[in-house]
């Protein structure tokens, strides 16, 4: 029998089969491709090209369209994240404009529980915008002089994600992930050793986040003498920082006055205060921040403060199918490359949403899930020519069963895939 040279169809599963020199056969879909991507450079070389040297003409609702197709949910934090981000490149472009005013930057908050997509928002915005973009872990970061790294480690990132191009640098978005790691310690909780990552860390921070001229070594290496250095401008780098703040809906309570099975007098006799925790963080102010251990210089740097929401099975589905990215689809599309079709019943989507959840990680553990789901099968297809459709069902989902496998005349193979040891 024979197969397309190119995406390995057999004559069975296309329309037409193409024969060409020594063997060479290409099917009628990779001939549309093909068709496509060329009329696409034909159009592109005939639309006039101007020169790109703005990411702002997307207006706030355009960048919202764009991030709903990649993200789930968080219908709030994709509209604040969108008039922030709209607002910071309008600043910058039209700064000759306001010379009788200065127009402060917008640094963005993130608070939310892990695998509600923190970090991902950031990402497609900066690729949407094609701007330069790295991500910090704060938890790594301390006071200068000590083990660790400094603060400034983060602009040398920034400036290699650009291509070593200081002025892209100067543009770019930076992500700092687990900044609730770097708040300070407690009264209660007393240490005899010096706090290196906590208030010290805020002080260094906001040095970078709130705009001025730092120096870093331009190998990333800590600072010396002989070391060769960089001077770049932070005043126009837009600081997203990302983190679960755990306890704080504690804090947030306290100041409300809620108690459990208790109503809120400013909600009315009728209303229930807000019980869960992503209700009670919608309530988050300055005040409460401040209390968790942040100083308020950093508070007042980070104006916009986002909420987003934990996921929730439905939402944990949509994110497996609906996204431009969607995992499900990531993995048709591997194992299309290899002539077979695979497909997930609505149960064994809502199964794998159910393990999520159970794992308490959120999106996150999706991707290890369909892992586990599918590592026999994408072990044995490519070595076997007789299977042409995979189905994953709740059972395959839960590993209870495998995935049940199908030949080219759609008859259920007996001879399953053999499950790993």
């Amino acid at each position: 029998m024979n197969h397309c040279s190119f995406c390995g169809k057999s004559e069975l599963h296309v329309n037409r089969l193409i024969a060409g020199p020594r063997n060479v056969f290409i099917c009628d879909e990779c001939v549309r491709m093909c068709q496509e991507i060329l009329e696409g450079e034909r159009r592109a070389a005939r639309e006039p090209r101007t020169p790109n040297t703005s990411p702002t003409p997307l207006v706030p609702r355009t960048i919202y369209k764009h991030l709903s197709e990649y993200i789930v949910g968080q219908e709030a934090a994709k509209r604040v994240l969108s008039v922030a981000v709209y607002n910071h490149y309008k600043r910058i472009e039209h700064k000759a404009r306001f010379a009788d005013t200065e127009v402060a930057k917008s640094n963005v908050l993130l608070i939310g529980p892990t695998g509600s997509g923190k970090t991902y928002l950031a990402q497609t915005l900066a690729k949407l915008l094609d701007v330069p973009f790295c991500i910090a872990d704060a938890t790594a970061l301390t006071e200068a002089g000590y083990v660790g790294e400094d603060v400034e480690t983060i602009l040398v990132r920034l400036v290699q994600a650009a291509g070593g191009d200081i002025r892209r640098a100067q543009r770019g978005i930076v992500y700092i992930d687990e900044i609730d790691k770097i708040a300070r310690k407690s009264a209660d909780n007393p240490s005899i050793t010096r706090d290196v990552s906590g208030e010290g860390v805020q002080q260094a921070l906001l040095k970078i986040i709130e705009g001025s001229l730092v120096y870093v070594p331009r190998d990333g290496e800590r600072k010396h003498p002989q070391a060769e250095m960089l001077q770049i401008d932070t005043t126009d780098i837009l600081f997203i920082c990302g983190g679960t703040f755990e306890g704080l809906t504690k804090i947030i309570a306290e100041r409300l006055g809620i108690r459990r099975n208790l109503t809120l007098p400013l909600y009315g006799p009728n209303r229930p205060a807000p019980q869960r925790p992503a209700d009670l963080l919608r309530h988050v102010i300055q005040d409460d921040l401040i209390r968790y251990g942040f100083i308020p210089e950093l508070v007042g740097r980070l104006p916009v403060v986002v909420t987003l929401d934990p996921l929730d099975r439905d939402a944990l589905v949509e994110v497996l199918v609906r996204p431009r990215n969607a995992l499900v689809k990531q993995y048709q599309r591997l194992l299309s490359l290899d002539g077979v079709e695979l497909v997930f019943t609505e149960e064994a989507l809502h199964a794998v949403a159910e393990e999520a959840l159970e794992r308490g990680s959120g999106a996150r553990a999706l991707r290890a899930i369909i892992e586990r789901v599918l590592l026999d099968v994408m072990y044995e297809v490519p070595s076997r020519r007789d299977i042409r459709r995979v189905v994953v069902d709740a059972l395959a989902a839960r590993a209870q069963a495998a995935p049940k496998l199908y030949d080219q005349h759609g008859r259920l193979i007996g001879g399953q895939v053999d499950r790993a040891a």
